[in-house]
């Protein structure tokens, strides 16, 4: 592997050069600016590099402004209306909603998981930022969901089996479909303003989440797909925010039981300790296993823990536990860490693509355990920023998010993980980017950088 830090004297021959290595298959690490002089005459260590991503420039401002960018594209692109499939007319009176009632199309589903993390991005936001019009977003799209989902409760009493848009919500037929949402609404009550009853939609969740997922004979929260016996990483996150977070709305000590149990029967089958990293799935009886560390995955993993010690009591004897495996985590991820500030598709295969959603999770919960005082600012603060800078390049003009990869089942060959389409309608990233926005706000106000050297560094 060859680093170059040749001094480009010309455009033209900075494009022959580029040109040249990428044909050649050389990644250029480093590019000069233009400069006159020598050694003797210019201070060669504070040449300006020709940084891929932006490189101590995040600011609190710009922040601010690419989360208005994608508020305003999701404000607008997701609806909330019911109207009748065929006229396309509005349906005001909830009563009179039926079979013929669907969901006003927008760009995404209001119900999916991934809309849950989007409803949590934009309290963060509203938190962090003082900005009303992000808790506005969830609290509208959560009690406009409670009201349709009572809506057609009591129509179903007269129509059984009847076809309703709420389908995932009033019958769960996985993870996917209840844990996200719940903890998203949950977290919503808890602002005070939603103005439907929401405690019969979680404890409907919950409930299903509870005692109605399949379990292997020792409890761990399974899947049947795509192998008999199968853990999915990503069901972390589906599962434990919204028990740990019922644990936190009933006072009742079992649900955080619950969460730290399930979060230990999959780590000790899919954490890889000698690299700090998740395997994407595991699958009882499959010897030898092989392991792709995917990247979301490993965030939902990360983000888990976060919401695990948001939530469990300080004196939760569990506590020290989840940060450790916290800190182990993070130090396997921060070895993984593109020089663009993205992480790749596969973790530990530096020529998969870089990809959005996973660095944005990242972005946010290494930010997050920074600012709780979880990990060291000085060690981790200036790659959260780098997170950042990464994710906001990809954040387009109309509040769209590039580079993200599609919903993604599992696999046990790397072509399946390295030809995954990226599309901007993917929503997994959404909500990831909301929360990393939020979070790298709040560090800017707690852990303010400077530049030390030519280099970002943080001392409080």
């Amino acid at each position: 592997m060859f680093v170059f830090t040749n001094l480009i004297k010309t455009s033209a021959s900075k494009i022959l050069f580029l040109c040249s290595a990428m044909c050649a298959g050389v990644p250029v690490f480093a590019q000069y600016v233009e400069h006159k002089g020598n050694d003797v005459t210019s201070p060669l260590h504070l040449l300006k590099p020709a940084y891929v991503t932006p490189y101590g420039e995040t600011k609190m401002a710009d922040i601010k402004v690419s989360l208005d960018r994608i508020y305003n594209c999701l404000d607008k692109t997701t609806p909330f209306e019911l109207i009748d499939k065929v006229s396309g007319k509005v349906v005001s009176d909830l009563k009179k909603a039926d079979s013929t009632s669907i969901f006003k199309p927008g760009d995404y589903r209001l119900t999916s998981y991934e809309w849950g993390v989007t409803y949590t991005g934009m309290l963060e936001v509203a938190t962090a930022t003082g900005d009303q019009k992000f808790k506005d977003y969830t609290v509208k799209r959560v009690n406009f969901l409670a009201n349709v989902v009572s809506a057609y409760q009591k129509y179903l009493k007269t129509n059984k089996g009847a076809v309703t848009p709420v389908r995932s919500v009033i019958n769960p037929h996985a993870l996917d479909d209840a844990g996200s949402i719940a903890a998203a609404m949950i977290k919503a009550q808890r602002t005070g303003e939603v103005k439907a009853d929401l405690r019969p939609v979680i404890d409907h969740y919950l409930n299903y989440i509870m005692t109605k997922e399949f379990r292997l004979k020792d409890g761990t929260l399974a899947r049947n797909r795509p192998q008999p016996n199968t853990l999915w990483l990503d069901d972390l996150y589906m599962s434990l925010p919204a028990i740990a977070q019922m644990g936190v709305l009933t006072g009742d000590t079992k649900y955080f039981d619950e969460a730290v149990k399930q979060y230990r029967l999959f780590a000790e089958r899919m954490f890889n300790p000698e690299k700090g990293l998740y395997m994407h799935g595991w699958v009882q009886d499959m010897d030898p296993h092989p392991q792709f560390h995917w990247a979301r995955a490993n965030g939902w993993a990360l983000m888990t823990k976060i919401e695990l010690l948001d939530a469990l009591p300080v004196n939760h004897p569990d506590r020290p536990y989840i940060l450790q495996m916290l800190k182990a985590h993070v130090k396997g991820l921060a070895a993984l860490q593109d020089g663009t500030g993205f992480w790749h598709q596969l973790l530990d295969r530096n020529d998969s693509y870089l990809e959005t959603s996973a660095t944005a999770i990242y972005t946010y919960c290494i930010a997050r355990a920074v600012n709780k005082g979880w990990l060291d600012a000085k060690a981790y603060g200036p790659m959260a920023l780098l997170a950042w800078n990464a994710v906001s390049t990809k954040i387009n003009a109309n509040g769209q998010v590039e580079g993200t990869c599609v919903g993604t089942g599992m696999g046990f060959d790397p072509a399946f993980y390295y030809y995954r389409p990226v599309n901007v309608f993917a929503a997994h990233s959404y909500g990831p980017v909301l929360l990393a926005g939020a979070e790298t706000y709040r560090l800017l106000q707690a852990h303010p950088f400077v530049i030390n050297d030519s280099s970002v560094q943080m001392y409080k």
